[in-house]
Formats: C-alpha cells, sequence, structure tokens
C-alpha cells in the first residue's frame, strides 16, 4: 500500500498536479547513453515540440483570432506535420538502442500508412469550399436552415464520413489507444523513447498532447463550424467560447477511448496484438479499405456537393472496395 500525494490531491482539486510533474521532470537526472549521438538526441524532442507548435498557428480559434493567416493554411499544417515522422526517426536512431531503432521504424510506418487517408479527407471540404484557408472554410459553414440547424460539413453524407475517418486517422497519428503499437512493452519497452528520461521524455509526451490538440483544433475546423454556434440565437457568446467547447468534446473523446479500451493497448497480449497488427498484415489492408473510402469520399463531393449525393457515394465505395482480394502475408522466421 502507498500513502503518497496523487493526482487529486496537490491543489484545489488536483489542478497543481500538471505543476507538479512539471517541476519533477525538470530536476530528474538527464542519462544519455554512452554511445548515442549527443546532439541527435537532444534535437529530437525539441523539433517534435516545434512541429506540434507550428501546426497550433494556422487554426483560428475565434472570429479574427488565427495566429498566421496565410492562403495555404491547410496544406501549411500537413506540410509542418509530416515533419513528426522525421523527429521520431531521430529518436530512434540517435539512441544507438535496437529497441528504440525498432519502435521507430514501427511508429514511422504506423504514421506514414494513414497520414495519406488523413490528407484524403480534407479534399472533399477544400473541393467544395474551393480554399484552403481555414477562415474561409469556417465562414462557409456559418449558415442555418430556419435559424437552427446549422451548415456544418459534419452533417452532410461525405463531411460525416469524412470526420469519421479523419478522427480515426487522427487517433493513429498521435498514437494513441487503439492505435499504439509503437509501444509494446514486452519487446520494444516504450519504443523510440526508451532512452529518454527527466524533461526530453516529458517533451516527447507534451508534444504528443499538442499534436492531439492540433488534429482535434482542425477537425473543429473542417467539420464542426470552428466557432460558429450550433443555434442562430446563440451567436451573442464569444467566438472562442464555442471553439473551445467542441475542442473540449473530441479530446475527451480522445481521452475517454484511451481509458476504455485498455485490454487493447496493455497486458499480457501484445504479443498477439502485434501478430494482428503487424505480422498477419491486417493493418496494411485496413489502411487500403480506408483509402478505397477516402477515394470515394472525394468523388461524391466533387459531382454532387449536396446531400443527395449520397446514393452515388454508397455505389462508388462498393465500386472501389469489392472485387479485391488482399492475400494474407505470411512472414516466416528461422528457428
Amino acid at each position: 500500500m502507498q500513502n503518497r500525494y496523487g493526482p487529486n490531491r496537490v491543489g484545489p482539486f488536483g489542478l497543481f498536479q500538471p505543476v507538479a510533474d512539471g517541476i519533477k521532470m525538470l530536476i530528474k537526472e538527464d542519462i544519455v547513453p554512452a554511445r548515442a549521438d549527443k546532439v541527435v538526441h537532444f534535437l529530437a524532442p525539441v523539433v517534435l515540440a516545434a512541429v506540434a507548435i507550428l501546426t497550433l498557428g494556422v487554426i483560428p480559434y475565434g472570429r479574427n483570432m488565427t495566429a498566421f493567416t496565410i492562403d495555404g493554411g491547410i496544406l501549411f499544417f500537413f506540410a509542418v506535420g509530416s515533419a513528426t515522422e522525421l523527429a521520431v526517426f531521430m529518436a530512434g536512431w540517435a539512441s544507438n538502442n535496437k529497441f528504440s531503432m525498432l519502435g521507430a521504424m514501427r511508429a514511422i510506418a504506423q504514421m506514414f500508412s494513414y497520414e495519406l487517408p488523413l490528407i484524403i479527407t480534407v479534399l472533399p471540404v477544400v473541393m467544395v469550399v474551393g480554399s484552403l484557408m481555414p477562415d474561409r472554410i469556417v465562414f462557409a459553414q456559418g449558415e442555418y436552415t430556419l435559424g437552427i440547424v446549422p451548415r456544418w460539413f459534419v452533417f452532410t453524407p461525405w463531411g460525416a464520413a469524412a470526420f469519421i475517418l479523419f478522427f480515426v486517422s487522427g487517433l493513429v497519428e498521435s498514437n494513441r489507444t487503439p492505435f499504439d503499437v509503437p509501444e509494446g512493452e514486452s519487446e520494444i519497452v516504450a519504443g523510440h523513447m526508451t532512452e529518454y528520461s527527466g524533461f526530453k521524455y516529458a517533451t516527447f509526451f507534451m508534444a504528443e498532447y499538442l499534436g492531439m490538440f492540433a488534429v482535434s483544433g482542425l477537425a473543429v475546423t473542417l467539420f464542426l463550424g470552428g466557432w460558429h454556434a450550433p443555434v442562430r440565437v446563440l451567436e451573442f457568446v464569444p467566438s472562442y467560447v464555442w471553439f473551445f467547447a467542441k475542442l473540449s468534446v473530441l479530446l475527451f473523446v480522445y481521452i475517454w477511448l484511451r481509458g476504455n479500451a485498455p485490454a487493447h493497448a496493455r497486458g499480457s497480449n501484445d504479443e498477439c496484438r502485434l501478430e494482428v497488427h503487424v505480422a498477419d498484415g491486417v493493418h496494411v489492408r485496413h489502411c487500403r479499405g480506408r483509402l478505397a473510402l477516402c477515394r470515394a469520399r472525394v468523388c461524391a463531393a466533387g459531382c454532387g456537393r449536396c446531400s443527395s449525393s449520397s446514393l452515388f457515394t454508397a455505389a462508388l465505395s462498393i465500386l472501389l472496395d469489392t472485387r479485391r482480394k488482399f492475400a494474407r502475408r505470411v512472414y516466416r522466421f528461422a528457428e
């Protein structure tokens, strides 16, 4: 039994717990392996955190509350966000550890697999609005039907499917449960972060949550109307309040999924989980299926641009998905 300060006892209602954790990480010893590339080992968490912070700059948090208002804001988001793979590879390579390198390669393979569906799900929104500016995308969702039903893209057939695919791909990009394959504790310990400690280790986790914040913020911008109120009569409420309310709901789902599905991410059956996701190729087939559905969404948005395209979308999805047999991959290992 233990009797120590927990997350609900530091400060009023545990609100000072993040401050206590930050101080603890700052004063912990920074251990670097003797044969590690010390410069790259230091730069990896810095690059990862910098990338996550830069992506937050193009998200409109409210009316006239965008840090970087540029024409290609969506393109900037994905261009800068793609540097995450580089930072993960730097961490695995610089550690000079086989476990770290194996975890880094698995993380990169997973991020590459789902980054393409993540980008393709954005194309229908860009095609309908005709702009890559996040602010214009939010303005395009500012109308209401009869003053009650908002015209958010998530309420269209193509937008609902694109939002679900975007959210699932965002879970994968953030390495959140149940897509935390790169961190199999029974064989690669903590993935590319195995040889990190102290504040460097905390920076990796901070970057993960910043990335989760950025992906959720982009989902709110693209599909949930951004800062617009759900009903016209509530537009007197400040715009940033609605944005952060929607953002809080998505972040709650992220954390709820992690707490509600521990059996798929932890436990003694990590080998079975890895065999299903990696060795048997199910992960690859699922990615191909999502790509086919994403292509159907893009074609439906381009041809219909309205809710009447649902029949066309269903037919196109069947056409793209059927008559394709993905053979199961069989790996043989030397005994």
